[in-house]
């Protein structure tokens, strides 16, 4: 059971819970001491979680290799759990995930079908290449957001403002993660982008990343008649020129992934100050 929590990235995977039931009780604002909204909210966070497990699986699954040189101490599959058994716990948790999507409505179903094919897609055939492997996961972290939006059919507008700030985080932090594995990337053929422009040229990439995102938010702050919501942009700002300043110093492994970590902190920020808004 410890190997299985490791491979589906149990801690991940409660962070997603978690998320989903702010998003439904601050950002939509269902009743979430109505017995009615737990049934289908708590079907609807199983199946997020249920595909996001395969996801991690499918993953692990095309990266033995890559892994054993990046984060040794991570691998599972091949070691404790068979590569075969791996492929069915893959498929049985994505299927049940699809089911359960499907079973609450079209539209939900559709989002949950198209985020488990991607993660496949991703793990199979986008993971080495440059730039669109780093968007598919981005924008797939957004639509678990906008997942809980679009079965409630409300609250739009500011689930989708969080969602476009998990996405940017997590392109930032996934751009991050190239650079720190780019030893065992670069080994087994990937393409990612620290590989093909490098290191300097990545960090300048980033620094354009961020500084978009900044101005978007000060944009946002122009227009937005929410002012937690102002308090949140700029309390987040900070942090960044901090991601900003320590990336040009960085230059080792351990660095990019103590930048990895923080960004990591940053979308739990982000999570929690749902609870502002509300």
């Amino acid at each position: 059971m410890k190997a299985i929590f490791k491979l589906i990235r149990l801690n991940n995977l409660l962070i997603v819970a978690f998320t989903q039931v702010l998003v439904a009780g601050a950002l939509v604002r269902i009743d979430l001491l109505n017995e009615n909204n737990w049934l289908p909210l708590g079907v609807l966070i199983i199946s997020t979680i249920l595909i996001a497990a395969g996801g991690y699986i499918i993953n692990d699954y095309y990266d033995i290799k890559i892994d054993y040189v990046n984060r040794p101490d991570r691998v599972t599959i091949g070691t404790i759990i068979t590569r075969r058994e791996a492929m069915a716990m893959h498929f049985v948790v994505t299927l049940i995930g699809l089911l359960l999507a499907l079973l609450l409505s079209w539209k939900t179903g559709l989002i949950a079908l198209f985020c488990a094919y991607f993660l496949w897609y991703y793990s199979r055939y986008l993971k080495k290449k440059p730039l669109v492997g780093n968007i598919i996961v981005a924008l797939l972290t957004a639509l678990s957001l906008m997942q809980v939006a679009v079965y409630y059919q409300k609250s739009y507008m500011i689930t989708g403002i969080y969602a476009v700030f998990a996405f940017a985080l997590s392109l930032i932090r996934e751009l991050i993660k190239d650079m720190e594995d780019v030893d065992g990337d670069r080994m087994h053929g990937g393409r990612t982008v620290p590989i093909l422009w490098g290191i300097p040229k990545t960090k300048k990439l980033l620094l354009g990343f961020i500084v978009l995102f900044i101005t978007l938010m000060m944009t946002w702050m122009s227009v937005a008649d929410n002012q937690r919501l102002n308090v949140y942009f700029m309390l987040l700002s900070l942090p960044l020129m901090l991601v900003v300043a320590y990336l040009f110093r960085a230059d080792t492994k351990k660095h990019y992934h103590r930048l990895s970590l923080f960004c990591k902190l940053l979308m739990l920020g982000g999570v929690l100050s749902m609870l502002m808004i509300a």
